[in-house]
């Protein structure tokens, strides 16, 4: 009862504030959302919630016309004389009278087809119609769950911070967005936040901007998952047939067309559903359209919603964007559920008084206190009212929220997690003080263990305390690491302390030291793990490590927007190791594992290197250049211009060793960039190049190598920077060198357009790596693969089939198999 009673309250008291309220629905008794309503030949205006409540703010008492504008619905004008506030003003929509008889039908041309080739060519024109302009923005998002099952893969669900009730179902995120927004072509809208709400989260801020649901529909394409075709794009009869289902008049007297979309091909990134096109003038009149989770390649989601009014300003003689609904629903591993993100757009200054200077690489922020706002400035403020079950969850979760951050309640949580349970032996123990916000954890050994012919079976344990302080933009973490080999009868132990600054320019810090086994690339992050199948089903040892005690001190931080650092200084005891078992499960009569040199595969007990002692001092750069940047009050959210390749540049140095001839420098290079090409997928390149100096006879674990694999698989699906069948070490280099990974992923492109092959929904994916080095031919590889694979709405896996050549013979020829993320 008392949820029911605040929940009457408040939204009483938020129709006091808005001076016209009302409802808006069908002539079925259906509440419509997001009727868009303005005063006429003003800026004012709002839009229905999703109940069809609206709350419309005016200045004073007087004569006024209130428009109320819902596409597919006739357009109703209501003139009004409002003596007293608050004013009441119910309204009743009707469907439009769409009729065929004004269309002359040519049983050679689809009279759909004209109309679309018009707006096509109007396209251009209509896109930079909008030079420049001012608006306020309002979003609200609401997220929610249903039937959501206690344990998903066997771990506790909970009820996810109160959002769930007794039936597993409820709202998990609700929250609302006020900005201002300014445009000034071609510059990216640049919006300032000023009110930000989360449901049950006093200090948190609204991820819904303007940006995020910019889905403009005279691009030819725009991103939702995968780069959607726009109906209206250059190119749009390759995707779209239309239909057109007929025409009415708009209140202005403009002749309306309705076309549906029909897809060509199941699985295409094409829309289906409605848009409304304005004739003679070619322009958009309204969107209502749909695509599945599987078009846009988003399994998890079913169905994507997309509705847009556009308003008419006699003035500049613009049709603009003033409400928007993106609806979608979505279920995976028996979670279903469903969102919405409403935005309206109101009071448009379309001749601002702000030049170029005006807009920097900073494209959102937050006034001071925007999360700070009190009740009566949302009540006063919010274009568009709640509706009783949001105004529920923010009494309810709000009021949660403070039993919820209380010392008694946190300490109660963390004493049942913090109990010791049987599953603790396999997946480790945590120990959390929610509180104080620290955190401790230590692994189990059965989680880390692993074989190598070096160290045998081995396992680590690692214990790890955080501690994060109240603002959350600083942390201080401390972790060790203790490693056991049972063949060579070798305990290992390695340390790091770290600690973060803050979250703008990602200032850190560590020191580290100890003793652990170290590959001679450790950039083969995934190797160890395949090590350990591959030496005990095939007999295959593909590690090799060496013995690294160190003390190492690293600091990184963004020096300026898009210049990154990182550097390192560290003292190091390198020593060689050697096989010390030959277990393996399954021995296999023509195969014998390899030494631990990876020079020389047969120089058992012969080392690639001497043992030495050696200073490291590495220093590289990261350069976005054109990077925009969100700032948010809790940290910095970078946007890197895909339109500018991304720039690293490096330099390391080997010093102060016991053997001279192990001392060197390096000079390096790289380019990287992923090119968006609209409807004809990503293309991606990374480009490496380098130099060493005084480095002829240096230490081999100092070369440059070059990311192979001897697997068939990739684990992590990083294929831009790997070589697909490349063995590990056999090009490794310490003179000049140069690779080029690239791939191109159609996203559907090509193979959408092929019968049967269509319905699968896969990417075709080309790629092309090369290798130079001074002492080798050309070393190239090329792959055709298929991504997008698996079963309903798991689809992480890709193949390839791969060629490899040397100069210009042919090397090897094989299949990948790995996950594509």
């Amino acid at each position: 009862m008392k949820y029911s009673f605040f929940t009457l309250f408040a939204f009483v008291c938020s129709l006091s504030f808005a001076q016209i309220t009302g409802t808006v629905t069908s002539d079925q008794n259906q509440p419509l959302p997001v009727v868009n309503i303005f005063i006429e030949n003003t800026y004012t205006g709002t839009t229905t919630n999703n109940d069809g409540q609206y709350a419309l703010e005016l200045s004073k008492t007087g004569d006024y016309i209130v428009t109320f504008q819902y596409l597919g619905y006739k357009t109703v004008k209501k003139s009004v004389s409002i003596k007293t506030f608050p004013y009441v003003l119910d309204v009743i929509l009707y469907e439009e009278d769409i009729n065929l008889d004004e269309v002359v039908i040519n049983s050679d041309e689809n009279p759909a087809n004209d109309i679309i080739r018009k707006t096509i060519a109007n396209r251009k024109d209509n896109l930079n119609k909008l030079k420049a302009y001012k608006a306020n923005f309002y979003s609200r998002g609401l997220l929610q769950l249903v039937d959501v099952p206690e344990k998903i893969l066997g771990q506790e669900i909970g009820d996810l911070e109160g959002a769930l009730d007794s039936t597993r179902s409820g709202i998990v995120y609700l929250s609302e967005t006020i900005s201002k927004l300014e445009y000034l072509s071609p510059k990216p809208i640049k919006e300032t936040i000023t009110a930000s709400k989360i449901s049950g989260d006093s200090n948190g801020f609204s991820f819904n901007n303007a940006t995020d649901v910019e889905f403009n529909f005279y691009k030819n394409t725009f991103e939702l998952g995968s780069e959607i075709v726009s109906p209206i794009a250059d190119f749009a009869f390759n995707y779209y047939r239309y239909k057109l289902v007929g025409t009415f008049y708009d209140d202005l007297g403009n002749l309306i067309n309705k076309i549906e979309l029909l897809p060509k091909r199941e699985n295409d990134k094409a829309f289906g559903g409605f848009i409304y096109v304005i004739e003679d003038q070619w322009s958009l009149f309204g969107v209502d359209v749909t695509l599945t989770g599987q078009q846009a390649q988003i399994p998890a989601v079913d169905i994507f919603k997309i509705k847009q009014t556009f308003t008419y300003y006699d003035a500049e003689k613009l049709w603009v964007k003033t409400t928007q609904l993106f609806d979608f629903k979505f279920g995976i591993f028996g979670i279903k559920g469903d969102g919405r993100f409403t935005a309206a757009y109101s009071d448009y200054n379309f001749n601002p008084n702000f030049d170029k200077n005006n807009f920097g690489r900073e494209i959102l922020s937050f006034e001071d206190n925007a999360n700070k706002k009190d009740s009566l400035f949302w009540e006063d403020k919010r274009p568009v009212p709640l509706t009783n079950a949001e105004v529920e969850d923010y009494v309810r979760k709000d009021s949660i929220q403070l039993v919820r951050e209380s010392k008694p309640y946190l300490d109660s949580i963390d004493g049942v997690n913090n109990k010791f349970k049987l599953g603790n032996i396999l997946g480790g123990y945590s120990y959390n003080n929610s509180y104080n916000k620290t955190y401790f954890n230590i692994s189990s050994p059965l989680s880390k263990m692993a074989f190598n012919t070096v160290q045998g079976w081995n396992g680590a344990v690692t214990a790890n305390y955080t501690k994060r302080y109240e603002d959350n933009q600083k942390y201080f973490n401390m972790s060790s690491t203790i490693n056991y080999g049972a063949s060579d009868d070798r305990l290992r132990a390695t340390g790091q302390i770290n600690y973060r600054f803050n979250r703008k320019n990602r200032a850190f810090i560590s020191l580290s030291g100890g003793s652990k086994v170290e590959q001679f690339n450790p950039s083969l992050t995934s190797l160890e793990s395949l090590n350990t199948s591959y030496s005990n089903f095939a007999e295959k040892n593909f590690l090799k490590i060496y013995d690294r005690s160190y003390v190492q001190l690293n600091y990184s931080q963004e020096l300026v927007n898009g210049l990154f650092i990182n550097s390192a200084l560290s003292y190091n005891r390198r020593q060689p190791l050697f096989n010390t078992t030959d277990q393996t499960w399954y021995p296999q009569d023509n195969r014998d594992y390899t030494s631990n040199n990876p020079v020389d595969p047969t120089a058992y007990g012969v080392a690639s290197f001497d043992t030495h002692n050696i200073m490291k001092f590495n220093l590289n750069t990261r350069i976005n250049f054109g990077q925009n940047y969100m700032s948010y009050p809790f940290g910095k959210f970078n946007i890197p211009n895909g339109k500018i390749p991304t720039l690293y540049l490096g330099y390391e140095k080997g010093f102060a060793s016991t053997n001279d001839n192990y001392n060197f420098d390096q000079f390096k290079a790289q380019l990287y960039q992923n090119v968006n090409l609209g409807n004809k997928g990503d293309f991606t390149y990374f480009i490496k190049g380098g130099v060493f100096n005084n480095a002829d006879n240096i230490a081999f674990m100092d070369y440059h190598h070059f990311n192979g694999n001897q697997t068939n698989v990739v684990l992590d699906g990083n294929y831009i920077n790997n070589f697909k069948i490349l063995p590990y070490y056999t090009l490794s280099t310490n003179k000049a060198y140069a690779e080029i990974h690239s791939e191109h992923n159609f996203k559907g492109y090509i193979l959408n357009k092929i019968p049967l092959l269509n319905k699968l929904n896969y990417n075709l994916v080309l790629g092309f790596n090369a290798a130079a080095t001074k002492e080798n031919k050309p070393y190239t590889e090329y792959s055709i693969g298929l991504s997008n694979l698996g079963w309903g709405k798991v689809r992480f896996l890709r193949v390839d089939y791969v060629r490899a050549y040397q100069g210009s013979g042919l090397v090897n020829d094989t299949f990948l198999f790995g996950f594509s993320f």
